[in-house]
């Protein structure tokens, strides 16, 4: 015997399950924060998916095992000095979800504005090169990216000033004198 309560939840599944066929989807805006968060998130899998197929190129892990990334010695400065330019974008994916928004908007902004001569420099030397269309696809999805992001922190909602001025208005209209 299906008390109300299953039927109920079976029925509100049911009818679920059969709206979204003949009615259109519901919109859902994720707030600011979360849509740079996911969007940071897409820039550090990029960056990290793009240097580990770039280990199939040939030759790259022979250099890496005598010692040379690209053009550079790997050395303690190397590895402090690229883990510090891959740890911004990766910070940002905490910190557009815990800073205040004014802050917010402004550090995604100047981040994401120093992020892309830092992505546009990776296909600078591979111009000409046999994987040069790798590394264009790569560093173009990157600056896709960041562009979403700064678009997304340039347009970031603010509190209408009417509405705030207004409601004071109202509030010093309201007070005993």
């Amino acid at each position: 015997m299906a008390t109300s309560e299953s039927r109920e939840s079976h029925g509100s599944r049911a009818a679920r399950a059969t709206c979204a066929p003949r009615g259109a989807l519901q919109e859902v805006r994720l707030p600011v924060q979360v849509r740079l968060a996911a969007a940071w998130t897409t820039v550090v899998l990029l960056y990290a998916y793009v240097d580990i197929l770039a280990f199939y190129k040939p030759g790259v892990v022979d250099d890496i095992l005598v010692g040379v990334v690209w053009e550079f010695a790997i050395t303690q400065t190397w590895a402090l000095t690229a883990l510090t330019l891959l740890a911004i974008p990766i910070l940002m994916i905490v910190l557009s979800t815990i800073l205040p928004a004014r802050v917010n908007r402004m550090a995604n902004l100047a981040v994401a504005s120093v992020q892309i001569p830092f992505a546009a420099f990776n296909a600078v030397g591979q111009v000409g090169a046999p994987w040069m269309f790798f590394y264009i696809l790569g560093v173009a999805l990157e600056l896709f990216v960041l562009a979403v992001i700064l678009r997304t922190a340039w347009t970031w909602p603010c509190e209408a000033v009417e509405g705030q001025a207004l409601r004071t208005s109202r509030r010093r209209a309201a007070a005993p004198r």
